[in-house]
């Protein structure tokens, strides 16, 4: 799943009725936010979003209604829809109460709730140490928090945050205070899955208690690149020149927070993108990394590589897929994917990826 582009409830948010572009807006951002992990939600919970946004079901008749969906139908593309479709359904209800404390417990609540009946750890602070494989680190890994002071970091940032005071300015004067608070709240990764939907939640709530009105599309169609703000802003290795930045996810806030139109290009954040192209401020030329960048080595059958030309049109360097996409895109059964899979990796054009789900993968890049 890519960051949406296209916002399904378009039509309710040019609307003047608040209530209907809140919820259009509450929806949008749920749904948006799922990129992070590549879920995707069904058509059944997109026609359930839009009978609540029409005055149709409320809130809750809606989240109750995807919920004995998916107890009735424990069947139905469970892997592919179901996480998407109830988290999208408890994010858009999160998002559209007022009520928010901003504490350690919330931002636990919010886990629990997000991921109740979904994760058995739902609500719970992880127990062991992690990493995760990044494609904008090549492979390498953030350094997460250690499990055994996860509690005692969550309260050191959160009470530090409510001790800084704002300075009453230019909105982007305090950017780079809140994109270091995000992003080391963020690194702490408190939970074995589902941390960066939490956060952005949180996160928002946070932003809102503050008076800013964060209504617009940016975290919904920007889900991924702001997951990757988040990477490269806790990740240094002085032996390849590569420091902690929040540079991009300042970039992220001040479209978010000032109308800015910073163009947010998830490639930008790859640690050997300015080792290989030019300027990331001279955004305006035509520096992408193209769709033919590919190179296929010799040994490969005219058929295998048009195959894989397929996939890399779809997902480029910057998507990450599984055997399923892999079916779908060529119409392959199960056995001929794995197969293409297996051939990519022994010629290194791929690379597998963790922490978005079993068996992602992800196009080297420079391969």
């Amino acid at each position: 799943m890519k960051d949406i582009k296209i916002d399904p409830f378009a039509e309710y948010m040019r609307q003047e009725d608040p209530d209907r572009r809140k919820l259009a807006h509450a929806w949008y951002t749920g749904i948006g936010l799922q990129a992070v992990d590549r879920l995707e939600t069904s058509a059944y919970l997109q026609q359930t979003a839009r009978d609540n946004i029409e005055g149709k079901i409320t809130l809750a008749e809606a989240n109750d209604l995807i919920t004995r969906y998916y107890e009735e139908y424990p069947k139905h593309d469970v892997d592919r829809y179901k996480e998407a479709d109830l988290v999208s359904a408890r994010i858009a209800a999160i998002l559209s109460e007022e009520a928010f404390v901003f504490s350690v417990p919330q931002i636990i609540g919010i886990h629990a709730r997000l991921f109740e009946g979904i994760y058995d750890h739902a609500g719970k602070l992880r127990e062991y140490n992690i990493s995760k494989k990044e494609w904008v680190l090549n492979g390498e890994s953030v350094t997460y928090g250690d499990a055994q002071n996860l509690m005692d970091m969550l309260a050191y940032d959160i009470n530090e945050e409510k001790k800084y005071r704002y300075p009453f300015s230019n909105i982007c004067d305090i950017i780079p205070h809140l994109a270091a608070f995000v992003s080391n709240l963020w690194q702490i990764h408190a939970f074995a899955e589902g941390n960066t939907r939490t956060t952005a939640v949180f996160f928002i709530k946070y932003l809102r208690s503050m008076g800013f009105p964060v209504t617009n599309d940016i975290f919904a169609e920007n889900a991924w690149y702001f997951r990757n703000a988040l990477v490269r802003a806790n990740y240094t290795d002085w032996t390849k020149g590569i420091r902690a930045t929040t540079e991009y996810l300042e970039l992220f806030l001040k479209n978010l927070l000032a109308g800015e139109k910073n163009e947010l290009k998830n490639r930008y954040l790859h640690i050997q993108w300015n080792n290989e192209k030019q300027d990331i401020e001279n955004s305006k030329q035509d520096i992408g990394i193209t769709k033919q960048d590919i190179e296929l080595p010799d040994g490969l059958s005219g058929k295998t590589k048009k195959n894989i030309i397929t996939l890399f049109s779809r997902f480029g360097f910057e998507q990450y897929f599984g055997r399923t996409d892999v079916m779908e895109t060529l119409s392959l059964t199960a056995s001929p994917a794995s197969a293409l899979i297996s051939k990519m990796l022994s010629y290194k054009l791929i690379v597998p990826i963790s922490g978005y789900g079993k068996g992602k993968y992800i196009f080297k890049y420079g391969s």
